[in-house]
């Protein structure tokens, strides 16, 4: 059980980051430039801010770097082989779509609050915390499918849909106190 964890953890890695990341780093002009839909709303809000999409995006890469980096000294961590991934430009676009994909998950989901009527910050349980993981499976699957469906086994997704909720709290909770968050969800 532990071996699968720590898999799955480690080819999230780049996806888990970014979002935290952008919180951090945000900041500045809004994607959508302040324009509203004809429903009279923000299409996605002061939240998502091309500074932190870029920031987000740069800093999930850097994590995924660092792990090839890691791999070529290494293969394993507390005895469990890891997962490379890929080779050349190939792992390059896959630890891009990773964190890009993160992000994409996490705005596409605020397009769609934003028109069921949810504020900035509101909650949404359940969808909030996967929201980021959709999005980097999707982009990663579209671009890299024999990566993805070599590495995203249903023993790693089903791991991955339990544990990024929890992971997922807890780092929203350390973000809110520490003052990047305004919400602790």
């Amino acid at each position: 059980m532990i071996e699968i964890i720590i898999t799955a953890v480690w080819l999230m890695l780049p996806a888990y980051l970014p979002n935290s990341m952008a919180a951090v780093f945000g900041g500045g002009r809004p994607i959508d430039g302040g324009r509203t839909m004809s429903d009279g709303r923000r299409m996605l809000g002061d939240g998502k801010t091309w500074r932190g999409l870029i920031a987000g995006t740069i800093c999930g890469m850097l994590l995924g770097l660092l792990q090839m980096y890691y791999l070529s000294k290494s293969s394993s961590i507390f005895g469990v082989d890891l997962p490379s991934f890929g080779e050349g430009m190939g792992a390059l676009l896959v630890i891009f779509t990773l964190a890009f994909g993160s992000l994409l998950g996490d705005m596409s989901m605020s397009y769609f609050k934003r028109r069921m009527g949810y504020k900035r910050g509101a909650a949404l349980p359940g969808v909030d915390q996967l929201d980021f993981v959709m999005g980097a499976w999707l982009l990663t699957l579209i671009t890299s499918p024999a990566w993805f469906l070599d590495n995203f086994t249903s023993g790693i997704i089903l791991t991955l849909l339990i544990i990024t909720p929890l992971l997922h709290f807890v780092t929203n909770v350390i973000g809110y106190h520490i003052g990047v968050k305004n919400e602790p969800w």
